[in-house]
């Protein structure tokens, strides 16, 4: 076995000169393997394209008539009604959704016709009694009549007196007169029959025009009044109902623009739910009233769609389009997007350019800037249409660097 003082010495550490490597030669190897990596990034940054946003350059001839004015509003349908009974009753059936398609005279709701029909009933037996009275009445008149005859065939052979003459004529009078009567009172109970149809009828809520349905606000055993019976728990209505051919929309232009805002213009009219589709429309008529806290005047637009997505009260930003002139040229250039403009600094007699992305590589082209609309710029020189452009260049973008699209738009 080995002795303790052998296990210590060969634990000792030798510190003898030979034995130690120098720094200095540990610091130029980390300075080369970090050189090394630099040059790699350098390197891989040299070969990777930059990854850039483009949009396609519109020709000038297809971009339409300029923009003179924009504003919002909403979408509203001039015929709009909530759907309610004649009468106040119990809700016995609904028969509506929301949501469904409806025709004029189309059955909505029922109310509870106990009452109105037991109305009915009575006055169809009032009605009865009074038309069998009636024929009684005439059979007594005509009897009247013939008695009348024969008491003046007898007067004039003077086989009865006078006297009895005319209690024959008094007779007939009087039932000439109680017929008469009672005529009146058949016509008075077929009127009072007519009404209490009406009342019958008046418990079946039906469609006063072509639409759909947008809220239903009863349900079967709820009371339903046409006014308000001033409680939280009677319903002034059925539903809702929408014509969807009558909407239109309603912007507020500031009164100091009014002026541009003429009647039958176009309107470009886009849903802020969809805002990649364009609605062609026009101006229906200004409305002769300002509102004196927004400064604003309301306008009345014409849609040309009549698209199922679109619905009441959606938002809407319109554009009121300039009027062109049929004799004039068509405008030149291209309209590209105002964040692809680039704007030189510090350069003299350096123009304004843009990017334009070919093969896989980006070109800087100068252009010449035209009048600005929607965000778009027009570009009377250096581009024609059709080209992909840069939009919102990154900074030290140069020109012949590799580039690749990240999401084309248009």
């Amino acid at each position: 076995m080995s002795r303790p003082e052998d296990l210590l010495r060969d634990l000792r550490i030798d510190r003898r000169p030979e034995a130690r490597r120098p720094a200095s030669h540990r610091k130029w190897v980390a300075l080369a393997v970090l050189a090394a990596l630099v040059l790699a990034v350098l390197a891989w940054r040299a070969t990777r394209p930059v990854v850039v946003d483009t949009a396609l350059a519109r020709p000038a001839a297809e971009a339409g008539p300029p923009t003179l004015l924009d504003a919002s509003g909403f979408v509203t349908a001039r015929r709009i009604a909530t759907v309610s009974s004649k009468v106040t009753g119990r809700v016995a059936e609904v028969l509506i959704e929301e949501g469904m398609k409806v025709e004029e005279g189309q059955l909505l709701a029922r109310l509870d016709p106990t009452d109105a029909r037991a109305q009915l009933e009575l006055a169809t037996a009032q009605l009865a009694s009074s038309e069998s009275q009636l024929a009684e009445a005439r059979t007594q008149l005509a009897l009247a009549e013939t008695t009348l005859a024969r008491q003046q065939e007898l007067l004039g052979r003077r086989l009865v007196s006078q006297a009895a003459y005319d209690q024959a004529r008094a007779d007939r009078d009087a039932r000439a007169a109680r017929l008469a009567s009672l005529e009146k009172a058949v016509e008075v109970a077929r009127e009072q029959r007519a009404l209490a149809l009406i009342g019958v009828e008046n418990t079946e809520i039906r469609a006063p025009f072509s639409g759909v349905i947008v809220a239903k606000a009863a349900q079967p055993g709820e009371m339903v009044s046409p006014l308000s019976a001033g409680g939280g728990f009677t319903r002034t209505g059925i539903g809702t109902l929408v014509d969807m051919d009558s909407l239109e929309v309603n912007v507020d232009v500031n009164e100091a623009y009014i002026g541009r805002v003429q009647p039958k213009m176009g309107v470009n009219a886009v849903l802020n739910a969809y805002p990649d589709w364009t609605i062609p429309g026009s101006v229906i008529a200004i409305v002769p009233t300002a509102d004196r806290s927004k400064a604003t005047v309301k306008v009345r637009i014409a849609l040309d769609s009549r698209d199922p997505r679109i619905v009441p009260d959606m938002g809407v930003r319109v554009s009121f389009l300039a009027p062109v002139d049929p004799e004039a040229p068509p405008p030149s250039g291209a309209l590209v997007p105002e964040a692809a403009i680039v704007r030189a600094s510090g350069e003299d007699g350096a123009r304004p350019a843009v990017f334009v992305l070919e093969e896989g590589r980006v070109r800087r082209v100068e252009v010449v800037l035209g009048a600005e609309a929607n965000a778009e710029r027009q570009v009377t020189a250096g581009l024609v249409g059709g080209e992909t452009v840069v939009v919102a260049p990154p900074p030290g973008l140069r020109d012949g660097e590799r580039a690749v699209p990240r999401s084309p738009r248009r």
